[in-house]
């Protein structure tokens, strides 16, 4: 798998209390955006966030952020493909 799986074409926006966090980038997690360990032996990794204060997090859904794991629009120009 060279290209991560389209979960959501919007991210989800979620406020975040202090901590580490585990971030999906295969897209094949099924708690997104959250990593669920179903990137094994795609060659994909969970990115990890550190929250250090309660904020409010736009956190990317599509997979193709510059940012990831936080949302910089890109999924206004990503399209899911065939399901």
């Amino acid at each position: 798998m060279s290209t991560p799986r389209i979960a959501d074409t919007k991210p989800q926006v979620l406020e975040l209390e202090p901590g580490d966090y585990a971030c999906c980038t295969c897209g094949q997690s099924q708690n997104q955006p959250w990593c669920d360990g179903s990137h094994q032996g795609t060659g994909f990794a969970p990115t990890r966030l550190t929250v250090e204060e309660p904020k409010r997090y736009a956190l990317c859904c599509c997979k193709h952020s510059a940012k990831m794991p936080l949302c910089d629009g890109t999924h206004k120009t990503v399209s899911p493909g065939p399901a």
